[in-house]
């Protein structure tokens, strides 16, 4: 199931969620700029490792923010065209909605934490790796998962086989998590962070029951 768009309302401008956008789109097209051999360099340092980033806990020389920094920087990466484009187009169609509940700040907060406990799940599952993994996946995720719980009976319009159709959201959603789950061992023998999805949906389920709704949101105008 490939989503298109939702028919959810929302209230104000996710100026949020267009940063995010825009901000791993830029860094994409710096990273089709640099040399291969400069690139590879790069993600070592900067995407999730996770024997280096358990590396402090471990007794080793590697220092405590080398280790963290990855957690974030890794968020705004990306492998190729498909990547991107995939992790763009979920977030620009969940995201708006989940911003507008939440508020700028709040939901900025929520994707970045969403972010890294999906790379930590992903990190503690595979503590003796030495491949870097990179991506938005983990935190959009958690916007999946916020979305999920939010807005379980707003429709997707969604492209399935050779049909498009409106499905529910828990259905859309559901589906992409028990996808996840199912393959997990066969995914990540792929190289692809299964678990930093399954514990950046996890995540967002969590975080949207605790965080505050943005208050008096419907006055901020029409979608």
């Amino acid at each position: 199931m490939i989503p298109l768009r939702d028919d959810q309302p929302r209230f104000s401008t996710p100026f949020i969620n267009y940063f995010l956008i825009a901000i791993n789109v830029i860094v994409f097209l710096w990273e089709l700029s640099v040399g291969h051999r400069a690139l590879n360099g790069f993600m070592l340092e900067f995407g999730v490792v996770p024997h280096n980033v358990l590396a402090p806990v471990l007794g080793h020389s590697q220092g405590i923010a080398a280790s963290i920094l990855p957690l974030f920087t890794s968020m705004f990466l990306h492998e190729g065209f498909w990547h991107v484009a995939s992790n763009m187009l979920y977030l620009w169609i969940f995201g708006d909605n989940v911003e507008d509940y939440l508020g700028h700040f709040t939901y900025l907060l929520m994707y970045l934490a969403s972010g890294v406990i999906g790379g930590m799940t992903h990190v503690l599952l595979n503590f003796n790796s030495n491949m870097p993994t990179i991506g938005a996946s983990g935190a959009i995720a958690g916007v999946m998962g916020a979305y999920f719980i939010l807005y379980p009976k707003a429709r997707v319009l969604t492209w399935w086989i050779i049909i498009v159709l409106w499905l529910p959201a828990w259905l859309v959603l559901g589906q992409w998590f028990l996808v996840q789950f199912l393959f997990t061992s066969q995914v990540a023998a792929s190289g692809v962070a299964v678990w930093a999805h399954l514990g950046g949906f996890a995540a967002g389920v969590i975080l949207i029951k605790v965080l505050p709704e943005r208050p008096h949101r419907y006055r901020y105008g029409t979608w």
